[in-house]
């Protein structure tokens, strides 16, 4: 029996009947009273339509007066607040951060990755990246009326990725008028200004509904040399460098350093480049500080234009459509490239009219001139559309559906301020002087054409032959280069449910149906960047796709109810079998208990399987360079050998004496999870294997009927994955060598003979190990009585996190990653607990509303005083999986929101507030957790205040 071929018929005809009758019935009268067939609503997280809301999930829902009260302006911020959300998956202020992904915005449930969380938009799947990302940038926050986020395993609803649950944003509908707002902000600091302009018009008939809206949005970059935790790499505490050259600042500088086999030296100010004379050996005075060109922030635009409507044919039969558009634009800065000859087999010529000596000599020189920066921009299509009805069988009402959803992301990457290395050669080659005193490439008799001569040693600003301050020579050196992307999803689905029977306690009611999705994505490096000539990461394209067919059936049995001690006492089952043409099938099932023994108590449960689907990036994804952040074992300042005299012994085989650590700029590592100078490998695997998991919730909501508007529920929550899909990190590989002394292990790399230098790593995907964790998840709402001077809403809601472990492969020797309560490079900032609250007090016009977000300590290994000085406040921790090794705790954080809102005369809302009101600042973090700074990406960069303007017509 095959679907496809009728639901596209079905899908696409009323979809454009309802979209072009709309108009005009929507000026016929007002919609007559009453409820229909069609007015029953599924809920997150299971495909029964029904008359509440109530389940044997836990779902978290906010309303648009939540979304209202708030201060931010994207829907990724309002659901990366929420407690149960882990480290924003590419923060902003991961300025380092590269590939097809980086300027969206993504949700990351439980820390457990955002190709974990499933993202529907009214029910359907949204878009992915060819990594299996949902970008909730191209959602604008205009249209969505509500939010539900299921904190369970759903895959036997809704299939793959659903593991760490699911987030739903449902769009406004049948909306009858028109809405104007506007939104304006900025940091205290004077930056990082915010805007926002919408509006959203909708006609409401009778028999139809067309709503309609478009909205752009603005966010502007904030400078990292702006904020004191920012402005140098490693914080406030180490502003200046060291004598290792360490702490963030760099030996490859603005200025130029001849490098000769007698050390290093950059030219005196104000004198003669050509003559050797004029040079001194570099000082510490005279490094960079790569942050001051480093965007904090990134910046990014929205522009989106939205309809949705529906026309009912009959009383049991309706025809929908909805269209959305979004253009995306964000901008990456960070300092300009650390260019060092010998990296590249480029010195500076002996026969170029700008070297200082009489022999070929390497140089180093950061081209500050041209800051590197990204543009990436995504355009987003959607559009779904299709049937849907109810009928009446043998005195039972059924519901059905039939529709079709297709889903386009097509993005360029546009990057500046990498160099060519052709051009870099000839410019640093053989020159002379021509005739007109000019300086020219090559020689008299064989010169190159196009070419203009580069003297790498000019300091930054100083003008001249071959200074970078000529346009010309910049547009030969920096080549742009053109990243495209494309990614595609089409669903057919159809949906059938109803009752079957009536049982003593209720209808046996079902749901079943069958999708059939195509998921393909093409993602192709510029070819500049494929040959490998540029001081860019080089990649290989990302080509390919997938089909599966799947089917579902979910059942809900009453077996009791109104009795003593069973009010209601309720099972859901559910199954799912899913057929890919890539590893082959699975059947993946839910079973949900739901115990009222009282009215006032409900006692929940849930059982489930799931899966994850490797994506096309896992299976057919190019090789790529990355310059990994990591921890070499065999450091002698912070490394493992330090305080372990086994490992000190293996390294002492491999590494030179008083080993270092070469970080990004050739310099001495300043810390732990540095980042590597040198590029290492990646890449796919087609013979991968889905992810399986398992999730078990145990919950409790008590709503007492002795304190009206008070509910409370407390859930109890765990989550296993096996097969995980994932790519071993460098430092994971070389503990297992040298900490756990697995001999395989140390055949994955290669170190330079000499230097000792981790200089080659190969890492493809694999399935392995596995990743666990559990909590609990507490909320408390409580609607007080009216009250003389107003009503108060208070909503508190927390999530305890007892353990996220993590084991990378199959091998026995393989320590298990404690995570929680850390902060690394790796995995972001993984807190024990977070926490909201929201107290909300209206009297008349008037409102304001006090938010609270809490963040527990996080502990980090030391990358300074590692002997115990007063940064390192737990130099004796060990565990298991870390051993004996000195770590810095740092404290909780506590982030104030106000706002204060006006209901005018004239149908309007006037809202003013700020974020992080008492302008709290995280602590100083050496380990960079989502941040290319030292701080927690996710946290306020500071007090923001803003103004909104709503009116309605």
């Amino acid at each position: 029996m095959n679907f496809r071929t009728p639901a596209v018929r079905l899908g696409l005809l009323p979809a454009s009947i309802a979209l072009a009758l709309v108009p005009s019935l929507a000026s016929a009268q007002e919609a007559a009273s009453g409820t229909t067939d069609l007015d029953r609503i599924s809920v997150t997280g299971s495909r029964i339509r029904q008359a509440s809301m109530e389940t044997a999930q836990p779902v978290i829902a906010l309303t648009r007066a939540d979304i209202e009260k708030q201060g931010f302006t994207s829907v990724a911020d309002i659901v990366q607040n929420l407690s149960a959300t882990g480290s924003p998956a590419i923060s902003r202020a991961d300025a380092l951060s590269s590939g097809e992904e980086v300027g969206g915005q993504y949700v990351d449930l439980r820390n457990l990755g955002p190709e974990r969380t499933l993202v529907l938009l009214d029910g359907k799947r949204m878009g992915v990246s060819s990594g299996g990302y949902t970008d909730l940038a191209s959602i604008p926050t205009s249209v969505v009326e509500r939010i539900e986020v299921l904190t369970d395993g759903a895959s036997a609803i809704y299939g793959s990725d659903a593991i760490a649950g699911v987030v739903n944003i449902i769009t406004r509908k049948n909306f009858d008028g028109l809405e104007a707002s506007f939104y304006k902000g900025q940091y205290g600091q004077g930056d990082g200004d915010k805007t926002t302009y919408n509006f959203v018009y909708g006609q409401t008939g009778e028999r139809g509904s067309l709503t309609f809206g478009a909205e752009y949005s603005e966010e502007e970059p904030v400078l990292a040399k702006d904020r004191r935790y920012s402005a140098s790499a490693n914080g406030y505490r180490h502003p200046t460098p060291t004598d290792d050259n360490s702490n963030g600042w760099s030996a490859i500088t603005e200025n130029g350093v001849l490098v000769t086999p007698g050390g290093n030296y950059t030219l005196n100010p104000g004198g003669d480049p050509t003559n050797f004379a004029d040079y001194h050996g570099l000082t510490n005075a005279d490094l960079s500080n790569p942050s001051q060109q480093m965007f904090l922030s990134t910046g990014i635009k929205r522009r989106s234009v939205f309809s949705n409507g529906q026309f009912d044919f009959t009383d049991s039969i309706r025809g929908t459509a909805s269209v959305l558009y979004t253009e995306r634009e964000a901008l990456q800065q960070i300092a300009g490239y650390p260019y060092r000859s010998v990296a590249y087999d480029t010195p500076l010529s002996a026969d170029s009219v700008f070297n200082p000596l009489d022999t070929d000599v390497n140089f180093m020189r950061r081209t500050w001139e041209m800051p590197r920066q990204t543009k990436s921009e995504l355009n987003t299509f959607r559009f779904s559309g299709g049937l849907e009805g109810s009928f009446e069988f043998a005195d039972k009402y059924f519901d059905w559906d039939v529709g079709y959803v297709y889903n386009r992301n097509k993005g360029v990457k546009t990057g500046t301020g990498n160099l060519f290395i052709p051009n870099v050669q000839n410019a640093v080659g053989a020159s002379y002087i021509d005739a007109n005193g000019v300086a020219q490439c090559g020689s008299a008799a064989a010169p190159i054409a196009g070419c203009t001569p580069w003297n790498p040693l000019l300091p930054y600003g100083t003008a001249g032959q071959g200074s970078l301050d000529n346009e010309a020579l910049r547009n030969y050196l920096f080549l742009p280069s053109h990243d495209t992307s494309v990614t595609t999803s089409k669903v057919y689905s159809a949906n059938l449910s109803g009752s079957i029977v009536t049982l003593p306690a209720g209808d046996l009611s079902f749901a079943t149906g069958y999708e059939h999705r195509e998921e393909d994505a093409n993602y192709s490096p510029d070819a500049l960047l494929q040959s490998g000539l540029s001081t860019d990461l080089a990649g290989a394209p990302t080509t390919g796709g997938y089909k599966l067919d799947e089917y579902y059936l979910e059942l809900n049995v009453p077996i009791l109810a109104d009795l003593p001690f069973a009010k209601e006492l309720s099972v859901d089952m559910a199954g799912r079998y899913s057929d890919y043409n890539t590893f082959g099938d699975t059947i993946n099932s839910k079973f949900g208990l739901k115990w009222k023994p009282i009215d006032d108590l409900l006692v929940r449960g849930t059982y489930a399987t799931g899966f994850r689907a490797p994506t096309v990036a896992d299976l057919y994804g190019g090789t790529s360079e990355t310059f990994d952040k990591y921890t070499d074992p065999c450091d002698t300042t912070f490394g493992a050998a330090v305080r372990n005299g086994d490992v000190a012994a293996r390294c002492a085989a491999v590494v030179p004496a008083n080993f270092r650590q070469e970080a990004s700029g050739g310099v001495d590592a300043s810390g732990a999870g540095a980042q590597s100078n040198y590029a290492y490998l990646s890449g796919s695997n087609e013979e991968l294997t889905p992810e399986t998991s398992k999730t078990w919730t145990v919950g409790l909501v008590y709503s007492p009927n002795f304190v009206q508007g008070l509910d409370i529920s407390l859930d109890w929550w765990k989550i296993r994955i096996n097969n995980v899909i994932a790519a071993e990190s460098v430092t994971s590989i070389l503990n297992q060598c040298y900490v756990l002394n697995n001999a395989n292990a140390c055949n994955r790399f290669v170190r330079d003979a000499d230097s000792g230098q981790v200089v080659d790593v190969t890492r493809t995907l694999i399935n392995g190990g596995y990743q666990e964790t559990a909590g609990y998840d507490l909320g408390v709402k409580y609607r007080l009585p009216e009250l003389s001077f107003g009503n108060i809403l208070i909503d508190w809601k927390t999530t305890y996190v007892d353990y996220l472990e993590y084991k990378r492969d199959n091998e026995d020797q393989t320590a298990v990653e404690q995570h929680t309560g850390w902060g690394t490079g790796d995995w972001g900032a993984n807190f024990r607990v977070r926490s909201n609250l929201n107290v909300d007090w209206s009297y008349g016009n008037f409102g304001v509303n006090w938010g609270v977000r809490y963040y527990s300590g996080l502990k980090e290994e030391c990358a300074y005083d590692i002997d115990g000085g007063p940064e390192c406040n737990n130099p004796s921790f060990q565990s298991a999986y870390t051993l004996a090794i000195p770590v810095r705790n740092t404290g909780s954080n506590t982030f104030h929101d106000l706002q204060v809102r006006y209901n005018t005369p004239w149908d309007a809302t006037i809202s003013a507030g700020a974020n992080n009101v008492f302008n709290h600042e995280g602590p100083v973090m050496y380990s960079q957790p989502n941040s290319s700074f030292s701080y927690y990406g996710g946290f306020d960069i500071g007090r923001f205040y803003y103004l909104k303007y709503t009116q309605k017509f």
